[in-house]
């Protein structure tokens, strides 16, 4: 049976419906810079697996975690999935791949600049790569599973130290969607009171990751149990993607390789 963490969002929960339809949305936004051979970073459950594959000539997709991978091979039988700790890429030579989508990966690498240099060497040249990462202008809290979180200007200052053209889009939301998310800044704070030392930022990762899990269940069930038919009617529909990435909850970029 699987475990559901805060952090993987699940289609198969409810409360996490308005999180899964947000990274979703990556993979429906993405369709049209999809072409020839695709490689998925961070692949996960396989959430978009379904949306890319009639749109690319051959499709790989890696993941860290082992069971993950089983399970995709399962499901998808005939599909290249691989069991993968990057960066670096092991296996995959230069100018090998036309399309990379990594959606909610950068965030959680120590070494950011390795990560997208190694993206810039196996694409083929006029190749590009899709990402998307927390906009931390709309970050709510420290997430502990994290090594960082970028502005749309970091972001932006990174990717153009190494790719030659760089596209900045954001995952952005309707009414519908900025209501939950205020919902869910105001329950936020009612928790973070409680942190007059700021501890969620002083202390070490390791140790904030159990608590943050706790609260973040016990927040998304209750802002369920609050906004009731909302969360359950919000889809990816209700994400557009915005040409401005400071309007985004998640940036968005296409970076192209000449």
């Amino acid at each position: 049976m699987a475990t559901y963490t805060t952090e993987i969002a699940s289609d198969k929960l409810i409360s996490d419906n308005p999180i899964h339809q947000r990274l979703l949305k990556a993979y429906i936004a993405a369709k049209p810079w999809i072409s020839g051979d695709l490689l998925e970073v961070g692949c996960g459950e396989g959430r978009g697996v379904e949306e890319l594959l009639p749109l690319a000539k051959s499709y790989v997709g890696l993941d860290k975690i082992g069971e993950v991978i089983s399970m995709l091979q399962a499901k998808f039988p005939g599909v290249d999935f691989r069991q993968a700790v990057i960066p670096p890429f092991v296996g995959f030579g230069d100018n090998s791949v036309d399309t990379i989508v990594s959606f909610q990966v950068i965030e959680h690498i120590a070494d950011d600049r390795l990560f997208l240099q190694e993206i810039y060497r196996m694409l083929k040249p006029g190749g590009k790569a899709i990402i998307s990462t927390p906009n931390i202008t709309h970050t709510l809290s420290r997430n502990p599973w994290h090594e960082r979180e970028y502005t749309p200007q970091q972001l932006v200052d990174l990717a153009a130290s190494i790719f030659d053209k760089v596209e900045a889009k954001g995952v952005g939301g309707n009414d519908k969607v900025w209501a939950y998310h205020e919902a869910n800044r105001k329950s936020v704070q009612k928790i973070m009171r409680f942190d007059i030392f700021d501890l969620q930022y002083k202390l070490p990762a390791s140790l904030l990751r159990m608590p943050y899990e706790i609260l973040n269940r016990l927040n998304r069930n209750k802002l369920h149990q609050q906004q009731g038919d909302s969360v359950i009617e919000i889809t990816h529909e209700d994400f557009p993607l915005v040409e401005n990435p400071m309007e985004g909850l998640d940036l968005f970029y296409v970076l192209w390789k000449k």
